[in-house]
């Protein structure tokens, strides 16, 4: 697997993978022009929106409407370590969801790939090349 990450100008970055581009920008306080979310922003939304699908698809797989099922995701920031220390997922089920599904319906949340990455994460090396 390989991405490549490159620049459009002033602040925004791009991702490109599988055909994909994934953009992302600094908000106007931090130079850039807030046309799309910052990187940060985007790690933060994998981890909720990761879950999300993973609630959807057990859903999906028992036939249960998920068209009234939504997730929020609270982060704590830690201003002495200036970091996240801390997120929440709630998953918001309507009345009528089976009671009976609903310890399972954590579980599927919590196999989350992002989720399990950040258990074990990977080594992150940076080196340089010269171009040719």
């Amino acid at each position: 697997m390989e991405m490549k990450i490159f620049f459009e100008g002033r602040k925004k970055i791009n991702a490109e993978f599988n055909g994909q581009i994934i953009s992302t920008d600094q908000p106007s306080q931090s130079g850039g022009e807030g046309t799309a979310p910052a990187p940060f922003t985007l790690f933060l939304a994998s981890i909720g929106t990761c879950a999300g699908i993973y609630v959807k698809s057990f859903c999906d797989q028992r036939n249960i409407p998920s068209d009234k099922i939504f997730l929020t995701q609270k982060m704590n920031y830690n201003y002495k370590t200036r970091l996240i220390d801390n997120i929440e997922l709630k998953i918001h089920l309507p009345a009528d969801f089976p009671e009976k599904y609903k310890p399972a319906i954590v579980n599927a949340a919590n196999l989350c790939a992002v989720k399990e990455h950040l258990k074990n994460p990977p080594l992150i090396e940076v080196n340089t090349y010269t171009a040719d």
